[in-house]
């Protein structure tokens, strides 16, 4: 008896050594097969896409178990960030000129994720819903109409009641693609803001309070009353502000919608997607439209020695630019449209790690 007692006691000991093993080898098997779960990738840059970004790098940790740190500081921050080495990604509105790409320590390829809107958007009483023209738009920003009841802003919002306002006009504190996109726009519409101001991230504003990033920009204009500025779009939904219809190159007063900036980017689009789009000639295109684009080194063993995590990046924008495109439209992001998507996939499939395709 006692010694049948003792082989089930060996026994119910092997088992449990075997079943201990067993349970190791398959905790061991689970990590080995999603070593993407340990992966977090970090970038920085534009705010404009904020509201997107946020809503994708959350839906892409669900499903991947990846975690995408991305903090909001501006397009030129990203630049930065990204140039020094402390991000792994970068994002941008405005693109990188090839001055810029020259003197970047490394060869940098763009890969546009959406398109946006920027929009005039203000602070009156009874939520009155206003035009401008360019020459307005300008003519505000260089303040040569100081008031809202001004000549110019009414003849063209005829029947609607302008206050006897001064206008406060706010914009960007900090270095920003919203603003270059903006002064792009105005650099093509005004001969003098061309010549007097000119276009960027940043510019010497010759009126105006500074906010920074487009919360900013958007808490400012909420708080002061008679305050004129420009936002990304979904900031200024977000918020319920008053946004301006802008009258386009056709001549057409056109309002900030997904379909409006869809056809601003009916053009002829570059094989590295750097390319402007404000003052279309689409006619149904609304003038202060703009891509968004991630930055990353051509080779990713530039900034990132780990191979797996260079992949990770691959597989992320990837997914932004295929199957993250059904997040842009809830947040009033434009998809990409079909010819800038092949445009992206091969840029994409240009960038390596040392050397070698990451596809």
């Amino acid at each position: 008896m006692k010694r049948i007692t003792g082989l089930v006691i060996v026994a119910a000991a092997l088992w449990a050594s075997c079943n201990s093993s067993s349970t190791n080898s398959n905790s061991s098997a689970d990590t080995t097969s999603n070593p993407a779960s340990t992966i977090e990738l970090l970038g920085a840059g534009a705010t404009f896409p904020f509201p997107l970004y946020s809503k994708m790098f959350s839906e892409y940790n669900k499903k991947t178990g990846v975690k995408v740190n991305y903090q909001s500081i501006g397009s030129g921050g990203g630049i930065q960030q990204l140039e020094s080495k402390t991000v792994d990604f970068g994002a941008t509105d405005a693109y990188m000129k090839d001055p810029e790409l020259k003197k970047a320590p490394f060869a940098i390829v763009h890969i546009p994720t959406c398109l946006g809107a920027v929009v005039l958007t203000y602070n009156l009483p009874n939520n009155l819903n206003l035009k401008f023209t360019p020459d307005i738009v300008s003519n505000i920003f260089l303040g040569k109409i100081k008031k809202w009841n001004d000549a110019s802003i009414a003849s063209v919002n005829t029947g609607v009641q302008l206050p006897d306002l001064p206008i406060s006009v706010i914009h960007r504190s900090d270095g920003s693609g919203t603003t270059s996109i903006f002064t792009d726009y105005l650099s093509k519409v005004s001969a003098e803001w061309k010549t007097k101001v000119g276009a960027g991230k940043s510019v010497n504003w010759p009126i105006g309070l500074g906010g920074k990033g487009n919360e900013g920009v958007a808490g400012l204009i909420k708080e002061t009353p008679g305050a004129l500025g420009y936002l990304e779009l979904s900031y200024a939904l977000q918020n319920k502000m008053s946004i301006a219809a802008i009258q386009n190159a056709k001549g057409n007063y056109v309002a900030a919608s997904l379909a409006s900036t869809t056809a601003a980017a009916n053009v002829s689009l570059p094989d590295d997607m750097r390319v402007s789009i404000t003052n279309t000639d689409a006619p149904d295109g609304y003038p202060i439209s703009s891509f968004t684009y991630i930055i990353v080194y051509k080779d990713l063993s530039f900034n990132i020695s780990d191979s797996a995590k260079a992949r990770q990046i691959y597989k992320l924008i990837d997914w932004m630019i295929h199957d993250g495109q059904q997040f842009n439209e809830a947040l009033s992001y434009s998809k990409l449209p079909d010819a800038a998507v092949q445009k992206a996939e091969a840029v994409l499939k240009s960038i390596t790690f040392q050397g070698k395709s990451l596809e």
